[in-house]
Parts: C-alpha cells; sequence; structure tokens
C-alpha cells in the first residue's frame, strides 16, 4: 500500500541564514508535512552566533524551536546512515538544504555522499525528487558556479537568498518569508508568506 503521508527533507548547514531553514521547518509543519532535519556541526553553530540560541542540548532547542512537532519531525545526525532518507525506496516530496554552504554544494555537485545530508541530496537526484539548494554567500567564485550549473544540469534547482524588495517589505520577517516563500512556491506548497506582485 503507497503511503499518502506528505514528506519533505529540510538541511540546515554553516552558511549564514539558519533563520531560513528554521522558518521553513516551520511553515511544513504548518502544512502538515513530515520533516526529516539534518542540521550540520556549522549549522549549529550558526544557530549559536547568528539567532543565539543556546545548542548544547539540541533536543531542548528543537522543542522550543518546533514545539508543535510531536510525531512529525524527525531529526537525523551527520552520520545516522541509516535513517530512511538516505534510500532511494523511502517515498517522500524531496529536500531542500537551507541555507546552503558551498562545501555542502561541493560535496552534492561531485557525488561525495560522504554524510548523510549529501547522500540523500543525492537520491534525490537519482531518484528524479525535488532538490532544492538556497546558497547564501557572495560574491560567488567560478568554482561556485560551475559547482551550481552541475546541480541544475542533473535536475537540481537554486534559489539564491536573494529577497526581493516590490513587496515593499517593513521588516526582517518580510525578507526572511520572501525567501522561504520561492521555495515554498518551488515545492508546491500553499503558504500566506509574501503578496504576490499584482495582488
Amino acid at each position: 500500500m503507497i503511503s499518502t503521508e506528505k514528506i519533505f527533507t529540510v538541511g540546515i548547514t554553516g552558511a549564514s541564514g539558519a533563520i531560513y531553514g528554521v522558518r521553513l521547518v516551520q511553515e511544513l509543519l504548518k502544512a502538515d508535512y513530515k520533516v526529516h532535519l539534518i542540521v550540520t556541526e556549522a549549522g549549529w553553530q550558526v544557530f549559536k552566533e547568528e539567532l543565539l540560541l543556546e545548542t548544547s542540548d539540541r533536543q531542548k532547542l528543537l522543542n522550543e524551536l518546533f514545539p508543535h512537532a510531536v510525531g512529525k519531525l524527525h531529526y537525523h545526525t551527520l552520520r545516522d546512515f541509516t535513517a530512511p532518507i538516505a534510500s532511494g525506496s523511502y517515498r517522500n516530496e524531496g529536500m531542500v538544504i537551507i541555507p546552503c554552504s558551498m562545501g555542502t554544494l561541493s560535496g552534492i555537485a561531485n557525488g561525495a555522499s560522504g554524510n548523510l545530508l549529501e547522500r540523500t541530496a543525492d537520491v534525490m537526484l537519482k531518484e528524479s525528487r525535488k532538490l532544492i539548494l538556497v546558497p547564501r554567500e557572495t560574491p560567488f567564485n567560478q568554482i561556485h558556479l560551475e559547482n551550481m550549473l552541475k546541480v541544475s544540469k542533473v535536475g537540481g534547482k537554486l534559489i539564491p537568498a536573494m529577497p526581493g524588495f516590490y513587496q515593499l517589505p517593513k521588516s526582517m520577517d518580510d525578507l526572511i518569508n520572501f525567501v522561504v516563500g520561492k521555495v515554498l512556491d518551488n515545492i508546491g506548497v500553499d503558504h500566506q508568506l509574501f503578496t504576490r506582485w499584482g495582488d
């Protein structure tokens, strides 16, 4: 029997902009998706340095960030290769890595599969499922650009963290919501995070 449960994987790496990943997970849970979450060690460091969060008890922090996620949020470490998302036979909607560091991009572009995050991204590509990377770096050098092109050529999609301003943002939240909303648009999840052009 084929499951009709809605499932996405979200990766949060050590690039600046961890709040994008947090907001995306919150929105997916709100839309009643099951979320498999992977946070790199550098990602946890960004939680501490950028979001000023206490990360010594990681499970406690996840419970605080996602208080209504009982049974819906599944956290995996980078070495957890027995996680269901490491296998192409596990049915799911796809994966978003937000923000995506250039190191993670390189691992994916070159098929390294050196940790669960890279392995799961590789599964998305080989199974022709949605893979969206949200790079947060500037300026890009030629290696970054070539790696993005590699991922794009094999079916991944790049959505750089570049907020638009036509919706006249009034707060930091508005800028965050614009980027997360563009990701949600591209994975087919309804949201009310920003006002669309013409609305």
